[in-house]
């Protein structure tokens, strides 16, 4: 993992959880936009993704390589003696909300990005009776995600360097596949788990990857006593990266504030 200081005297901090396929590098704008507003960050890449060495490429043993990891970064996050807010995007923001299920942690809030409660396109009831085959026999076996970065963003400039990114994965094995499937229904199985913390969930309007209609009625149902959902109609699946990703990020930054006002560490 890595550590960002913040400009000035430090307010919260911010610990990020990427989405799929992706790693901490495409998050510099994000994390310099945090620290010039006094904020620390911690962030690493996941198992299996960027450039770490927890796992093969593109694979997991299990679901739980996710959430063992973040609770790391987040116990990293509490030596700086700050409030700690937890921002998960797509597979992140699943992976941060089964943390939550299992665990009870000391945060000051969530930030939900896109998060993975369902995706758009599926496989086939064939393949999907397939992955659970291999799964058993060959676990490790890698296919196409048939994810594309232009699903991801209509941000052009964000699609030509991530052409040329060498860490961004385009194979997943099939164990990846079955525990992120198994991931999704338990979110939606163990809601009543999950821990009560004042949430922001931000959606793309136009998300081409995850399915809104299942973040919307996993918003619906989780019992918290403080909920945000912000839906960005014009975005597709990662709005950090969109062409409004500014409005998108002082919308993050004004929830964050007002959570430190709400128990009076900020005035």
């Amino acid at each position: 993992m890595w550590k960002w200081e913040a400009e000035g005297e430090a307010k919260a901090v911010i610990v990020i959880v990427h989405g799929a396929m992706e790693h901490h590098r495409r998050y510099g704008w994000l994390i310099e936009m945090f620290r010039l507003s006094g904020f620390h960050v911690v962030m690493g890449d996941l198992p299996g993704q960027g450039m770490t060495t927890r796992s093969s490429r593109g694979h997991i043993d299990s679901f739980d390589d996710y959430t063992i990891e973040i609770k790391d970064w987040i116990q990293a996050a509490y030596q700086f003696q700050l409030p700690v807010f937890l921002m998960g995007h797509s597979l992140g923001g699943l992976a941060s909300i089964r943390l939550l299920q299992q665990e009870k942690l000391k945060l000051a809030g969530l930030i939900l990005s896109s998060p993975c409660f369902g995706l758009i396109n599926n496989p086939n009831r064939m393949l999907n009776l397939l992955s659970v085959l291999l799964n058993k026999l060959i676990p490790t076996f890698r296919m196409k995600t048939g994810l594309t970065i232009e699903l991801a963003t209509r941000n052009e400039s964000v699609r030509e360097i991530d052409c040329n990114d060498t860490l961004y994965i385009t194979k997943v094995s099939v164990r990846w596949y079955r525990e992120l499937v198994g991931a999704i229904k338990l979110a939606f199985t163990e809601v009543n788990k999950t821990q009560d913390l004042p949430l922001l969930l931000m959606q793309g309007g136009g998300d081409l990857v995850v399915d809104k209609k299942m973040v919307k009625n996993w918003f619906n149902m989780v019992p918290l006593s403080e909920k945000r959902y912000k839906e960005w109609p014009k975005c597709y699946h990662e709005i950090f990266n969109e062409p409004e990703r500014e409005e998108v990020y002082e919308y993050a930054k004004d929830f964050i504030i007002s959570q430190l006002k709400s128990v009076g560490y900020i005035v």
